[in-house]
């Protein structure tokens, strides 16, 4: 298996290389094709050990930030060496990750020869990858250069899991080079053990652990910052993908009144800005966006690393991703802050947090434009359940922290495996 992913690898190369590099195209700010091809400038490793831990890109670097402060305080003789995919993942890694890594590195393709020289550049002693980011090749020059390997907050989505059952022979051959599995949940342990891991655990999610960062923000402060009317309550709609979902939404305010509420729109893509402003402008409003200090009740949220605050000022909090069928997208901050969330029925990739905010209370599905206006105007008139959600929220957050310290930990006992 392992030879046939690399002749595949080469024969397509002139299918996925141009893809990757028009893709790029798209991101305000390049990424560094030299360490994409496993190429750094890192100094030699020396006398301290060393942790490679890969994110892809914002999301999961957020995520990864509580397990990297508890592996500071962990392992504080060892070097950490945090990878990312993405440009953006890359930039918010500079800008919000401060002390949290030793060295910030592009992730190499997945291609033998650079993962060879980069692997054999970071000698790290152990890998340790966030959620589902498996590359077969990475694994394997990992164990050639003798680390131990580790995939932690794992998860395998409800959408994904059928898909990887037919090619099950792949992930057997991945597999054997992944010590073990730590996952989220386990329904997600049960899936990965099908799949064939040799050593799967349960420890939790840790984004409950990452939402509780931006709760110290100021509600009245954002507010002025932000120039919201504190006469009428504020919308935070958070990580929509997409102009069908956009519409989705737009179409739902719509019918309960754009004048009733002020509204913070984040978009889950930096690309959708130009396209949401204009759907937001045709349909009489004025967009002002936030990367140019601009205030006004339609403000799109265009900037990095300040939602996690933002959600401070809502009343109520839309999360986008599964309005259409793309798998959800984060609602631990806003139910951390305490706010009552409505989001879309295709939320499978945070299944299992959906589930409970919803058993609990915290958080309502929405299954079409009118049910999404529905619940908005119920609750916008009604402060009271507002406060019985958030309270809600709350508790659930409190129940569910500390996954990231068990992640250090783990990571720990790896670290003294190593040779």
């Amino acid at each position: 298996m392992f030879l046939l992913y690399n002749v595949l690898l080469t024969f397509l190369a002139p299918f996925w290389v141009p893809w990757l590099y028009i893709k790029s195209l798209r991101r305000k700010e390049r990424p560094n094709w030299s360490e994409r091809m496993g190429t750094y400038s890192l100094p030699p490793k020396g006398d301290k050990r060393r942790v490679w831990l890969h994110t892809v890109s914002v999301g999961e670097f957020v995520a990864a930030t509580p397990i990297l402060r508890e592996l500071r305080n962990t392992l504080p003789d060892h070097e950490i060496v945090v990878s990312v995919t993405t440009s953006s993942g890359h930039q918010t890694a500079r800008e919000k990750g401060e002390g949290l890594y030793d060295h910030l590195i592009y992730f190499p393709i997945d291609v033998a020869r650079f993962q060879l020289s980069a692997l054999q550049q970071i000698r790290p002693d152990v890998v340790a990858v966030m959620e589902t980011e498996l590359w077969m090749n990475f694994l394997w020059a990992a164990k050639t250069f003798g680390a131990r390997t580790m995939l932690i907050n794992g998860r395998i989505s409800d959408r994904s899991f059928p898909r990887s059952m037919k090619v099950r022979f792949y992930y057997k051959t991945l597999f054997n080079d992944l010590d073990v599995c730590l996952m989220q949940s386990q329904t997600d342990v049960d899936r990965i053990k099908a799949l064939g891991a040799k050593e799967a655990q349960m420890l939790g999610n840790c984004k409950f652990d990452q939402a509780i960062d931006g709760l110290q923000a100021d509600r009245k402060e954002w507010s002025q910052k932000l120039g919201l009317d504190s006469a009428k309550p504020t919308l935070v709609i958070g990580s929509t993908r997409g102009e069908e979902e956009e519409k989705f939404v737009l179409d739902a305010l719509g019918s309960v009144g754009f004048e009733k509420f002020n509204v913070v729109h984040a978009p889950r893509h930096m690309e959708r800005v130009d396209g949401l402003a204009e759907l937001v402008q045709s349909r009489g409003l004025t967009a002002a966006r936030r990367s140019k200090k601009e205030t006004g009740p339609y403000l799109i949220l265009d900037t990095y690393g300040e939602l996690s605050s933002i959600y401070s000022v809502a009343d109520l909090v839309i999360i986008g991703g599964g309005f259409s069928n793309l798998g959800g997208q984060n609602v631990f901050q806003p139910l951390a802050h305490g706010k009552p969330v409505l989001h879309g029925k295709y939320m499978q990739n945070f299944r299992d947090v959906t589930v409970l905010a919803d058993r609990a209370g915290a958080a309502i599905t929405c299954a079409t434009p009118e049910e999404l206006a529905s619940e908005v105007r119920r609750l916008l008139e009604d402060p009271s359940a507002r406060e019985r959600m958030g309270a809600d929220a709350k508790r659930l957050v409190r129940q569910n922290t500390g996954a990231s310290r068990r992640y250090a930990e783990a990571i720990a006992v790896e670290a003294a495996k190593a040779k």
